[in-house]
């Protein structure tokens, strides 16, 4: 099923936003109009051991990834924690988003045309503020910066486009410091097992989207 939703993934330009929005809306749009393909995707990920590696959990935040595709982009479920905010930054890649449940408010600073960690955050100027709530999808290209904070036990469903850069750089108001990040490829083994889930906090995540009716 995934294979035939994902055919318009292939040859896609990520840098394409238009392009990105109409191929990624159909996946995003199949599994959250029809939830029981959703739960029989969800509930594959215990029983897969690159699946398993590759979910995350972080104080505020749940991930889960439901398909690691060979050409480089992700199926990926994120679970907003209580206390989940973003602080402005940039991605490593283009990537589409659609919200199954509760809201986040969305902010939007401009490109990262002179992002770099000597940035004087105070600079950076709201652009757009939005709330994105339950139903609620859009495309996000990897130079744009945007923050988020969510309402506790938020839902979104991302596919994630392939790495197009090999670091993305986050803003903190609060402190005025910048810093880059680096993916996986780059991380310890210590830094990538300190945030693997547990197949312990993998059953509490599925037993989390039961209740909110999700799977």
């Amino acid at each position: 099923m995934i294979t035939e939703l994902t055919e318009p993934l292939k040859d896609l330009d990520w840098n394409d936003v238009p392009r990105v929005e109409e191929a990624t809306t159909k996946i995003l749009n199949a599994f959250a109009d029809d939830r029981g393909l959703l739960r029989r995707v969800v509930r594959a990920v215990p029983g897969d051991e690159h699946l398993c590696e590759l979910a995350e959990h972080y104080d505020i935040l749940d991930k889960l990834v439901l398909h690691d595709d060979a050409a480089g982009w992700r199926l990926r479920l994120h679970i907003f924690l209580p206390g989940y905010f973003d602080r402005p930054h940039n991605h490593r890649w283009t990537y589409s988003s659609r919200i199954l449940r509760g809201s986040y408010q969305h902010t939007l600073y401009g490109l990262d045309d002179k992002l770099d960690e000597n940035t004087d955050v105070a600079d950076l100027q709201p652009y757009l503020v939005r709330t994105e709530k339950s139903g609620d999808g859009y495309t996000l290209h990897h130079r744009m910066i945007h923050a988020a904070v969510a309402e506790p036990h938020t839902v979104s469903l991302i596919v994630r486009g392939p790495a197009m850069k090999d670091r993305f750089l986050v803003a903190d108001r609060a402190t005025g410091k910048a810093w880059w990040q680096y993916g996986a490829a780059k991380e310890s083994k210590e830094q990538a097992a300190k945030k693997r889930m547990t197949a312990a906090q993998i059953d509490k995540t599925l037993r989390a989207l039961a209740e909110f009716q999700l799977i």
